[in-house]
């Protein structure tokens, strides 16, 4: 079927899938600030009628139906995915078999084999499937990237990524919450993020080491968790995850030769909460040429929904499409391979046949210490 070509002087169409939280609280208020010229939500498609029917309302979106097949047959733009990652794969299949691009809500998927499986339905030119990681968006972000490929900071040395968030009781009383065929768990539904934002800046892992804990929640998944990580340029990076820390923080930290470059923030960041602090006797010259002078563009969906808007457009593969979206996914299957079996675990040796690939944790239960 033949992929939907955007003009250039059209406005994208859109079915959003989902009716919930993050397309209330996210998705339509970054469609409404790139504007209608650009991009409008034709199609609501939600399971539930009535709460189908009030948010179309809502929103003024003129039409609403229960079938995903339904909306695929008017065919849009793009689609996008608002729904629980256990409902990705088949939902993402199904948009790229009919030829249609598709931006899909994190976590990716709920395996490997999930991941490729539906990805297999890209080709060149569209249609994609690139992942919501909005995080490496932000000007900030691009910013950093610039500093670091370019060699202005030096070589990079030593690395952190800490998501230490909280999340109560009520939080995981859905059923789906902190299970490795629900969401995932907290290194999927809440780390992944800063995990992706890593990856970005520093490039592709080479091995992993890693243990996970259930220590204060009643559910299948851990909810703290740690690792290190050597990445292919020779970086040593740890990564720390928890559901359950009051001073909740999200945190990328890298120092390189001549400089630490320090994000800290919660759920999004502007350019004043990268921290730049260059190594003692560094020339005041050379430290001013590492100002940031591109405009303060928060890390929200909207930047990457900007930059998915003229991909489509161009016909060219969205940065998290296809491999771009696996690499932190690939990792965090690593790490729990790693945690699960104590091994070290290296990138692309998770392959079809091995009980990791097909299952996040392998099969294998996540033993809770007794706490004293």
């Amino acid at each position: 079927m033949d992929t939907p070509t955007p003009s250039a002087r059209l406005p994208l169409r859109v079915a959003l899938v989902g009716a919930g939280g993050i397309a209330h609280d996210v998705h339509l208020p970054s469609i409404r600030e790139i504007g209608d010229a650009e991009i409008v939500v034709e199609t609501v498609v939600e399971i539930d009628p009535a709460r189908g029917a009030e948010f179309a309302e809502r929103w003024g979106i003129p039409n609403h139906t229960t079938e995903l097949a339904k909306a695929l047959d008017a065919r849009p733009d793009l689609v996008i995915l608002c729904t629980p990652p256990s409902l990705h794969r088949a939902q993402v299949m199904a948009c790229l078999a009919a030829g249609i691009s598709v931006w899909c809500e994190k976590p990716p998927a709920l395996s490997l084999a999930e991941y490729d499986e539906m990805i297999a339905g890209e080709r060149d030119g569209g249609p994609y499937a690139p992942i919501v990681f909005q995080q490496r968006f932000g000007s900030g972000a691009q910013h950093a990237r610039h500093l670091l490929a370019s060699g202005a900071l030096g070589h990079p040395l030593i690395a952190h990524c800490q998501t230490t968030w909280y999340r109560g009781d009520d939080y995981f009383a859905a059923p789906w919450r902190g299970s490795f065929t629900g969401d995932g768990g907290p290194i999927m539904a809440l780390g992944i993020h800063q995990i992706d934002l890593m990856l970005s800046l520093l490039g592709e892992w080479r091995e992993v080491s890693a243990t996970v804990n259930r220590l204060a929640r009643d559910i299948e998944t851990d909810d703290v968790a740690a690792a290190w990580v050597r990445l292919e340029s020779g970086v040593i990076a740890t990564i720390a995850n928890s559901a359950v820390s009051p001073a909740q923080l999200s945190r990328v930290r890298v120092d390189t030769e001549r400089a630490t470059v320090e994000l800290s923030h919660l759920y999004g960041y502007g350019n004043d909460d990268w921290v730049y602090t260059p190594a003692p006797g560094l020339p005041a010259e050379e430290v001013a040429t590492w100002a940031d002078e591109l405009p303060d563009e928060r890390s929200t969906h909207t930047p990457q929904l900007r930059r998915l808007i003229s991909d489509l457009r161009a016909s060219r593969r969205p940065e998290t499409s296809g491999a771009g979206g696996r690499a932190a996914l690939e990792l965090v299957t690593a790490l729990y391979k790693s945690a699960l079996t104590g091994e070290i675990v290296r990138r692309g040796s998770i392959t079809p046949g091995d009980p990791f690939y097909s299952s996040l944790n392998g099969g294998l239960a996540l033993r809770s210490e007794a706490r004293s």
